[in-house]
């Protein structure tokens, strides 16, 4: 064989093999996409959305509980399905749902198995745990009156939890503003990402556990907290009295509890925003960039809710395991 055709057919055999490598690459790197299941599973969107819908005929509050757990998913380690494992010793899960943001408070994991069951009786082994939750994240503020958009899928779940990341990473609503902006900034979210997903709080309900100290002694004064709304203030200690229950709930938003809409940055401005850390958000005397990003989503809806989108495919682009990264479990609560 002569020296041009030896090196010729080298060249081609390393020409192949880096074809190759950069296949794998590119695989377990590949970029989301709204069509991932168009060929496999191309209901998917509407199997969670009619689950969804059965599941609020009898809880209104759990599109905004849905939502939630997607955000508590995504703060750590990415959006990979962790914050749904149980504790399982076998396979060394300590169980994110334990975690101090969790425990007794994020809920909704009954209609994420539903909505497993119902997907992989049409499409089994093939849609993932983590890309359920974004796409039950966005049926749950399309069914409550706010915006749709094309979910961004193609993730796969994780095989183990993090549960002290889950208590580091996730936003507290005892945290200042500072400290919620640096968690923030630490997973790739700007502080428009921060307003946007913060009026998420437009919906839901929240624990008397998590604002009776603004009511009765808040920072250790004796005394409620300066910045309430005086009458916000009478209607909240009477839902959630000095020695009451600490699990009694109030709605986030005391004009629209139920409706996605702006009205969480109006109640801003009028000091009604329910805890500390959304009304910290606004500062009355400041012109800070946040209480102007605030002042904008409160007179434009629509503004509200384009930010709002854009933040939701940027928080759901944390960290995704891609390509043969992870695997696609067969029951969320556990890896196969």
């Amino acid at each position: 064989m002569s020296s041009y055709y030896y090196y010729s057919f080298n060249f081609s055999v390393i020409i192949c093999i880096l074809l190759v490598v950069l296949s794998i690459f590119s695989k377990s790197n590949a970029q989301l996409n709204s069509n991932f299941y168009q060929n496999n599973c191309p209901n998917v969107s509407d199997i969670v959305r009619c689950v969804i819908q059965e599941a609020l005929q009898s809880d209104a509050r759990i599109g905004a509980s849905l939502l939630r757990l997607h955000f508590h998913d995504c703060f750590v380690n990415g959006c990979d399905a962790s914050i749904l494992l149980d504790n399982n010793a076998k396979t060394n899960i300590v169980s994110e749902k334990d975690a101090a943001p969790n425990a007794n408070s994020v809920r909704g994991f009954n209609v994420v198995d539903n909505i497993k069951v119902a997907v992989e009786n049409c499409c089994p082994g093939v849609v993932s745990c983590a890309d359920i939750l974004a796409l039950a994240a966005e049926s749950s503020v399309s069914l409550a009156g706010g915006p749709s958009w094309n979910v961004l899928l193609g993730r796969r779940d994780s095989r183990r939890a993090n549960q002290g990341g889950a208590n580091i990473s996730i936003p507290s609503p005892f945290e200042n503003i500072n400290k919620i902006t640096t968690k923030f900034s630490a997973v790739g979210l700007s502080i428009t990402d921060l307003v946007a997903l913060s009026g998420a709080h437009t919906f839901g309900r929240a624990q008397c556990r998590l604002f009776r100290e603004r009511l009765y002694n808040f920072n250790g004064t004796g005394k409620p907290d300066p910045t309430l709304n005086t009458n916000y203030l009478a209607k909240l200690m009477k839902i959630c009295p000095k020695k009451g229950s600490n699990s009694a709930l109030a709605n986030l938003d005391l004009t629209t509890p139920n409706k996605f809409d702006n009205n969480y940055f109006a109640n801003l401005q009028n000091n009604k925003g329910l805890l500390e850390s959304d009304q910290k958000l606004f500062s009355k005397n400041g012109a800070s960039e946040i209480t102007n990003i605030i002042k904008t989503f409160s007179r434009d809806q629509n503004v509200f809710f384009q930010s709002f989108v854009e933040s939701m495919i940027n928080m759901g682009n944390i960290s995704p395991l891609t390509g043969t990264n992870g695997e696609i479990r067969l029951d969320c609560k556990r890896v196969n």
